[in-house]
């Protein structure tokens, strides 16, 4: 996928928009490139400063993953503001003045907090779950492709490349891989791990009070979720990502009326998941604008242009 980031000086401008007419007309004409990076820059932002809160707050929740360094208790606590800090700061740096050696560091970092959940004994559905973490950053950084040399990857990133249909197709599954992961992982929370914070969540909600077990509630919504990852592998109908996006915001949503510590932070922390599905909306539309038809939309197309 960075193949394409070599033509990256000839790309559109990030940081301004053309065209004229009302602000929503004038983002919705933009290319699906500038789209695609301000849809993860932002998810990305919004992952690190609300992960950054946590650490600066403290949170006894984050514990267990010092103590798989061996790190004592009092010790973590006095470490937590630090690297709450540091999230917070690169987070706003990226939504700023985004550079290659800021998203490497964002997807290792991403990467490594969400093997600490495995690490921690708190199972493998964690780090799925967690895929934007790592993902969004990562799609980014591949986006504008690795740096040819040193001084590149703390140049401010100016311009998005164009990027031709086979690219955008290998970003499509990118994409897709990313939210296929994030639903299974959510939904084996509820599945297979038996969560307890989401009886909290639906309790929150009533549904408490339709005579079914709440615990029944928590599993059923969590095999819906991971059927809702499985699909997303197979199908490519904007309208299934749309509902996915609305699905992720009510859920994280569940954080505030179920009056979780930092519930505002926790619907931040999860920008990733928001995004993700936006952005592979954007891609799947301006396929179809360039006349490439997806094969599970339209069987019948000319065998050419037919992508499965």
């Amino acid at each position: 996928m960075a193949n394409e980031s070599r033509a990256e000086p000839f790309g559109m401008p990030v940081n301004q928009l053309t065209g004229s007419g009302s602000l929503w007309n004038r983002l919705l004409s933009q290319s699906f490139e500038w789209k695609l990076h301000w849809l993860l820059r932002i998810g990305v932002f919004m992952e690190f400063v609300g992960h950054g809160a946590f650490g600066v707050k403290t949170k006894a929740g984050w514990l267990p993953f010092f103590q798989v360094f061996a790190i004592p208790d009092d010790l973590a606590w006095r470490m937590m503001p630090v690297v709450g800090t540091i999230d917070i700061l690169l987070g706003i740096s990226v939504l700023l003045v985004p550079m290659r050696g800021m998203l490497l560091y964002m997807t290792v970092w991403g990467t490594f907090t969400a093997l600490l959940r495995p690490a921690a004994n708190q199972g493998w559905w964690e780090f799925f779950e967690r895929s934007y973490n790592y993902g969004g950053p990562a799609i980014l950084l591949a986006l504008h492709g690795c740096a040819r040399k040193p001084g590149d990857w703390f140049r401010p990133l100016k311009a998005v490349p164009h990027l031709s249909t086979e690219a955008s197709l290998r970003y499509l599954l990118a994409f897709r891989i990313v939210v296929a992961l994030m639903l299974i992982g959510h939904g084996g929370y509820g599945a297979f791990m038996a969560k307890k914070s989401l009886l909290g969540h639906y309790s929150a909600v009533g549904l408490n009070g339709f005579g079914i077990p709440i615990e029944t509630w928590r599993a059923g919504i969590g095999f819906f979720e991971m059927g809702l990852g499985a699909a997303a592998l197979f199908t490519l109908r904007p309208g299934f990502f749309l509902f996915v996006f609305a699905w992720k915001m009510l859920s994280e949503m569940l954080h505030v009326p179920a009056r979780a510590d930092g519930a505002w932070w926790e619907v931040i922390e999860r920008g990733g998941c928001y995004m993700v599905p936006l952005a592979t909306m954007c891609i799947i539309y301006a396929l179809r604008r360039r006349g490439v038809y997806l094969a599970a939309e339209n069987p019948s197309a000319p065998s050419s242009y037919l992508v499965t």
